[in-house]
């Protein structure tokens, strides 16, 4: 199935994948898919917490009541306030 993936990416760079992708004989969205083709799968067995985060875990306690998505969106919200 394929489906329509909306990028965010500077006009300069877009200029020059285009030009890069027409001389492989290619279009744009062919060379991103191709490129997203190659990365290796994400799991979670290869995916390695740094041991200076390991150490972090379960230093700070935070009340039972304490919703991370709320603080999240809060703190996001006022991120595009400024």
């Amino acid at each position: 199935m394929i489906t329509k993936l909306t990028l965010t990416i500077d006009a300069s760079i877009i200029a020059s994948s285009k030009l890069y992708a027409k001389e492989k004989g290619q279009s744009l969205s062919q060379l991103v898919e191709n490129y997203l083709k190659s990365l290796p799968p994400f799991t979670t067995k290869n995916h390695q917490i740094d041991p200076t985060v390991q150490k972090l875990r379960g230093v700070i306690k935070l009340p039972k009541e304490f919703d991370y998505k709320k603080e999240l969106g809060k703190s996001i919200s006022n991120k595009y306030k400024k």
